[in-house]
């Protein structure tokens, strides 16, 4: 019991003493030169051309969802593809449809779902229901700056 304690005490003394070991050498041993162009913040290579606080539009994560969700879909869906001759032969191909068949109608529904409530969309127009609701005083009034944010928003 000892021997295999002391053995785990050196593993964990080693995994910690290492990367210690190589960020002290590094340190040591780097130049120290800094400038203004090496203290910019680095992203990909490039200089940066706008402040890096900006409003993003948080539809794109939904729609990365949404294809995170579909492309899981794919991935649940080849295992099923791959042994469906072998179902078939053993008397399960109905199952095997059927399971596969309610688990895609059951995302082409949510899929349905995303895309009637117009979250596919990346400028959302005002529903117009909810325009003729709004007394007319309420509307609000389009002017030739809103027309030119909402094209500077789609760019």
């Amino acid at each position: 019991m000892e021997f295999q304690l002391a053995s785990i005490f050196f593993f964990v003394l080693v995994g910690v003493s290492v990367p210690l070991l190589m960020l002290t050498l590094g340190w040591i041993v780097r130049p120290k030169t800094p400038n203004a162009l090496k203290n910019t913040i680095y992203e990909c290579g490039e200089i940066p051309m706008q402040q890096a606080w900006f409003n993003f539009n948080p539809r794109f994560y939904i729609v990365a969802l949404i294809f995170l969700i579909f492309d899981v879909e794919v991935a649940f869906t080849y295992p099923v593809a791959t042994v469906f001759n072998r179902w078939v032969r053993r008397g399960m191909g109905g199952f095997a449809f059927g399971e596969l068949f309610v688990f895609i109608a059951i995302l082409a529904l949510g899929l349905a779902y995303v895309w009637r409530n117009g979250d596919l969309e990346w400028i959302r127009q005002a529903r117009q229901d909810t325009l003729d609701e709004a007394e007319p005083e309420d509307r609000p009034a389009r002017s030739e700056t809103d027309a030119s944010e909402l094209k500077s928003e789609a760019a």
